[in-house]
Order: C-alpha cells, then sequence, then structure tokens
C-alpha cells in the first residue's frame, strides 16, 4: 500500500478523463482499508472501484481509494444451486465467464458490463431482461465511520431501477466489500425474451447459459464501443419511466413515441430513440460525441474533458424536454 501524490485516473476511468487525484491509494486487503480510512476523514475520500459508471469533471482535491480486492469463495452448495461470495475488486465480466466456467447460471444475460462486482449493487446493473437483484441474496460493506461490516441484505438494499440504497440515503457512507449471489447449476432459467438475443439464437437446439452469454456479448459489441479503444461508461442516460396518463398526453403530438410496460400505471420510454429522433446519433463536438451506433452511449474520441461531455449531456437533455416533455436522468455519476 503507497500514497501517490497527484496521480492521474485517466486509467481508473472508462471514459479515459485526464484528471488528478491529489491523494491515490490503491488497497488489495480489508485491513489496508481500514488503516487508510482511520488516516482519512470521510469527507475527503472518494471510493473508486472499476470506475465504469462514472464522469470525472474536475481534479480530486481528496484521497482516492482505489478497492483492488480480489477472491471468489463457494459458502454453500447443493445439487440445485450455489451461493458465491465474490470480492468487490473482480472484474464483472470476468467473474461471469468463471461462472460459465463452472455451469453456474443466472448472470449471464449480464456478460460485458464493463465495471467490478463492488460497483454492481449500487447500480443494480441490469440488462436483457435481468438485473443483480434477480440473483443477488447479500453484500458486506465497511461503514467509513465506525469501521464496523454491515451485512446488507436483498431487502436491506432497496433496488430499483437502476437503483439502491446505497445511490440514495447510505450514499457515501460505505464501502462494499464483497457480494453473495445464489446462481443455479442445473434447470438454468434462461431470459431469452429480448428479440435479439431469440435472433442470435436461432439454430440452436436446446440452448444454455454459455449460448445466451454468447449472444449478448455479440450483441454487445456490435452496438457498444470497447472502452479500451473508445472511452465511454455504456448508458450515459436512464430510459424515462412515466405514468400512462402523461404518455397518452404526449402520443397526441409524437403518435410514433415508442413505449415498454413498467410498473403499474406507468410505462418506460426507451431513451436511445428519444435522442435519436432529436438528431444527436452520431453528433461530435471536438472529442465529445454521441456513439453512431447507440444514442444511449456518450463517448470521449480521444482528449474530452468530463466538462465538456457534461455540456454535452445536458444539450441533449435539454432538447428532449423542450421537444417531449420527458426529463431524462443520468444513469452515470457526475463527480
Amino acid at each position: 500500500m503507497r500514497l501517490l501524490r497527484n496521480k492521474s485516473l485517466k486509467e481508473y476511468n472508462s471514459f479515459g478523463i485526464d484528471v488528478k487525484a491529489k491523494n491515490f491509494i490503491s488497497i488489495t486487503s480489508e485491513n489496508e482499508l481500514k488503516q487508510t480510512i482511520r488516516k482519512v476523514y470521510a469527507s475527503e475520500l472518494f471510493i473508486l472501484g472499476g470506475g465504469s459508471n462514472m464522469l470525472l469533471t474536475k481534479d480530486l482535491d481528496k484521497t482516492v481509494v482505489h478497492v483492488n480486492l480480489k477472491g471468489k469463495e463457494i459458502l454453500e452448495e447443493d445439487d440445485a444451486s450455489v451461493l458465491v461470495c465474490v470480492k468487490s475488486g473482480e472484474n464483472w465480466h470476468q467473474f461471469i465467464l468463471w461462472c460459465l466456467e463452472n455451469n453456474f447460471g443466472g448472470l449471464e444475460n449480464l456478460s460485458l458490463i464493463p465495471g467490478n462486482v463492488g460497483s454492481a449493487p449500487i447500480q443494480n446493473i441490469g440488462a436483457y431482461g435481468v438485473e443483480l437483484k434477480d440473483s443477488f441474496v447479500s453484500c458486506e460493506a465497511l461503514n467509513v465511520q465506525t469501521l464496523e461490516t454491515t451485512v446488507f441484505s436483498k431487502e436491506e438494499c432497496c433496488f430499483g431501477y437502476r437503483n439502491s440504497v446505497f445511490k440514495n440515503e447510505l450514499k457515501n457512507r460505505f464501502v462494499i466489500t464483497s457480494v453473495t449471489f445464489r446462481l443455479t447449476k442445473k434447470e438454468h432459467q434462461l431470459h431469452t425474451g429480448y428479440g435479439a438475443i431469440q435472433s442470435e439464437l436461432v439454430g440452436i437446439e436446446n440452448p444454455g447459459i454459455r449460448d445466451v452469454s454468447n449472444a449478448v456479448i455479440k450483441i454487445r459489441q456490435e452496438k457498444l464501443p470497447d472502452p479500451k479503444e473508445i472511452g465511454n461508461s455504456g448508458s450515459f442516460f436512464k430510459n424515462p419511466i412515466i405514468s400512462v396518463e402523461e404518455f397518452e398526453a404526449i402520443k397526441i403530438k409524437h403518435s410514433e413515441l415508442p413505449s415498454y410496460p413498467a410498473n403499474e400505471g406507468h410505462v418506460k420510454i426507451p431513451a436511445g430513440w428519444l435522442i435519436d429522433q432529436a438528431g444527436f446519433k452520431g453528433y461530435r463536438k471536438g472529442d465529445a460525441g454521441v456513439h453512431e451506433k447507440q444514442a444511449l452511449v456518450l463517448v470521449n474520441y480521444g482528449n474530452a474533458s468530463g466538462a465538456e461531455i457534461l455540456d454535452l449531456a445536458e444539450k441533449i437533455r435539454g432538447k428532449i424536454n423542450s421537444e417531449y416533455g420527458i426529463s431524462l436522468e443520468f444513469e452515470v455519476n457526475i463527480f
């Protein structure tokens, strides 16, 4: 554990934004994490995981703690299922591949989502009809004030659409150190309801979890840029959820507006469609842009600043609000 000063965070965020941290420490054990927090006021801490769901708009005048905890452990298993505990610093997609190698099912639809395991519950990551909460059992988290470890159940995490208690009332109060999942070992329940997945599985008799994962990977690679090649953080905006009454009112002017069922009395509007219709798909100003294949994804073509990407996001949000009366919410955390 070594303290670095004025450390560039370019390689630690998937947008590739070159901002600096006043202090930087990478920790590899919970004991190191506790030692670090003891020395720094909670208000001066910035916890960094995989850096995949954030936009850094300025230098951080704080101590950045890179949580690099590694390890996977099978806690219990029977013929039908397995309980797996994963440290927060494990790469999410590498964990998925490990699950597939062991024929553990439940997370295959979440293949190729960037980031680390510890960030996944905060966002309740989801894709292609599956959310993290569907296989989540609990997580352990360290209280940055008391240095006590708390176990949070699924209910206590208050999962919602790309949301959890860690983004709201417990924001910045805990550091997730491990996550436990209940995964299937046989009779896997496949989620292939999305048309794109069904199309990729045509011709495959009795598809399994690896087939579903391969389909998801292919779809994502065709639609989404690789952060290693073009800086991005995946979907920048949430799909807005509005009431049926609001939807019907908007359709009077925009009859082509698509929707999908959401919770009772509400519908979900595809944000990518709205952004595309507003003319932003493929838009570029300097090195800040909107991806040419997926309007939900804002990109850094090389040397864009976080502020430039945020300006573009606000421009998009303003246009959608004025045209449709719909307020887009950021999925990415802004710092």
